[in-house]
C-alpha cells in the first residue's frame, strides 16, 4: 500500500516567509504537518515553542539571552527619602555564595511565541528574577546596600532579545521547508513521508540545544504572572552559523543549564 503524500507544506511556506503572519500561526501549521507525517519529535518541538517551557525544564540555547543584571534599592536610614533606586551591577559584585547559584549576565526566556509577540507589540521590556530572593537578598544588602535595603535582584531583558528568539524559530521553520523542497523533484506538489523524514533529520534539534521529551508541556505563565525556577552557571556559546550538508542553525544568544526562573514584566523606560 502506497503512503499518500503529505499536504500543508505550501501553507507553511507562505506563513514562515510572510513577516506579517504571526509566528504562532506558522508554528500551528508546522504542528499539523508534523502530525500528518507522524513526526513526534517535530510535534514536541513545535509545542514547546508555542506554549513555552515549564520551570523545571531545560531551555534550548537560543532561549538563553544576554541580559543586564540589576538591583533595586530603598534607603533604610531614618530621615532619608524612601525612593527606590535601580542600578546595574556586575555579577562579580555579588557575594560569592550568590554567584555560586549561577547568576550571571544571561537569562532564560520561557515564554511561548504568542506571549513574546504580545510583549513586543506592547513595547514592554522584561525583568526576570532568579529564585530564592528571601534566602540571599540579605547577603546582597550587606554587600551592596551601603545604607539601603536591596529589594530586588533581577535581569533586565530588552525586546530585541525576544525578537532574536522569535527570529531563530522562524528561521528554523524556513530551513525545514527549504530542506523538504530540496528533496522534492520538479513537478511534485506535496512531499512524501520519506522526504519529511529526511528534512526532520537535517532539522536537528541538537542544533539549538533542545532537549525534547515527547510528552507535550502544558501552557506556562501568562504575560502578567510569575513562574519560579533556579539557575545554574551560564556558559557562552558561538554565534549562528550555516553548514549546507546538514543545515543547522546554531544558538543566537548564550547558554546556561536551567532549572527555571521567576519572571515578572516591567514597563520599558
Amino acid at each position: 500500500m502506497t503512503t499518500p503524500d503529505i499536504e500543508g507544506l505550501d501553507q507553511l511556506e507562505r506563513a514562515v516567509l510572510d513577516e506579517d503572519v504571526s509566528l504562532a500561526t506558522a508554528l500551528r501549521r508546522f504542528l499539523l504537518l508534523a502530525g500528518y507525517a507522524h513526526q513526534e519529535e517535530l510535534r514536541a518541538w513545535a509545542v514547546k515553542q508555542s506554549e513555552g517551557y515549564e520551570v523545571d525544564e531545560e531551555v534550548p540555547r537560543f532561549r538563553e539571552v544576554a541580559a543586564t543584571l540589576e538591583i533595586t534599592l530603598e534607603p533604610s536610614a531614618p530621615g532619608r527619602p524612601r525612593l527606590e533606586d535601580t542600578r546595574q551591577i556586575s555579577p562579580y559584585q555579588l557575594p560569592q555564595s550568590v554567584r555560586d547559584r549561577g547568576i550571571g549576565e544571561h537569562a532564560p526566556i520561557r515564554y511561548g511565541v504568542r506571549e513574546m509577540e504580545a510583549l513586543i507589540a506592547m513595547g514592554w521590556n522584561l525583568e526576570l528574577r532568579p529564585p530564592g530572593s528571601a534566602e540571599y537578598l540579605a547577603e546582597v544588602t550587606d554587600e551592596l546596600g551601603n545604607g539601603s535595603v536591596v529589594l530586588s535582584l533581577h535581569w533586565r531583558v530588552r525586546l530585541t532579545a525576544l525578537q532574536q528568539v522569535l527570529d531563530h524559530i522562524r528561521t528554523r521553520l524556513t530551513l525545514f521547508v527549504a530542506e523538504v523542497r530540496a528533496a522534492m523533484p520538479p513537478g511534485q506538489r506535496n512531499p512524501n513521508p520519506d522526504q519529511i523524514d529526511s528534512a526532520a533529520q537535517v532539522f536537528s534539534f541538537r542544533g539549538d540545544g533542545s532537549t525534547i521529551n515527547i510528552v507535550a508541556p502544558s501552557a506556562k505563565a501568562a504575560i502578567d504572572s510569575t513562574a519560579t525556577a533556579s539557575v545554574n552557571e551560564p556558559v557562552p556559546t558561538p554565534q549562528p552559523w550555516w553548514h549546507r550538508s546538514s543545515v543547522i542553525w546554531s544558538a543566537i544568544a548564550a547558554t546556561a543549564t536551567i532549572a527555571g526562573v521567576i519572571a515578572t514584566v516591567a514597563v520599558a523606560k
